[in-house]
């Protein structure tokens, strides 16, 4: 079976095709959707901190995780593939998804940072307006992530995510404003 691809690719990428058909690992990206996971459970918390800001230890205790680390970690079945083929994903998909993740990262990390400034300044209905925002944010981002994963080459400007941003509603007048949010993707 010979089969053409449209896009660069390495010469084993074939064979790691083969054997991700009927896995958990996308057959064409080689990508597992299942590494957004490590980004669930943050993003949660995160949206929970308006209400439970005792969740903000938690929060801060999160800490990027690569994608082999992630799957190393893991409990699923095809963990081990999901390792090996990662290396032979086409940079087609690939190089989107990791800047993706890259800007989720960072955007994680500064939320926090963010969240707990507005904690300490005691005005959790500004916790929870920017809580609301930057996790849009990300989830957008990661949805972006599981397009890459699923085939698509996009990624999100700092133009867009700074109109999501944007689209936010207004801060108080008390705190800061939307300057200080924009920092959170310098």
């Amino acid at each position: 079976m010979s089969a053409t691809f449209d896009f660069e690719h390495d010469e084993d990428y074939p064979a790691f095709r083969e054997r991700a058909t009927g896995t958990n690992v996308n057959e064409q990206t080689l990508l597992a959707t299942d590494y957004l996971n490590h980004f669930n459970e943050v993003v949660m918390t995160l949206e929970m901190l308006a209400d439970m800001p005792e969740l903000l230890e938690e929060a801060k205790a999160w800490k990027p995780k690569d994608y082999k680390d992630h799957f190393r970690d893991s409990t699923i079945a095809d963990k081990e593939l999901a390792i090996e083929a990662y290396d032979h994903a086409p940079p087609k998909f690939k190089v989107p998804f990791e800047q993706n993740i890259d800007k989720i990262n960072h955007l994680i990390t500064t939320s926090v940072e963010r969240l707990e400034t507005d904690i300490q300044n005691g005005d959790m209905d500004l916790v929870r307006v920017n809580a609301q925002a930057l996790s849009q944010v990300i989830q957008r981002l990661m949805d972006m992530c599981s397009a890459n994963i699923h085939g698509s080459e996009t990624t999100m400007d700092q133009a867009d995510i700074d109109i999501l941003i944007g689209a936010a509603p207004q801060q108080s007048a008390s705190s800061g404003n939307q300057a200080d949010i924009d920092a959170l993707f310098d």
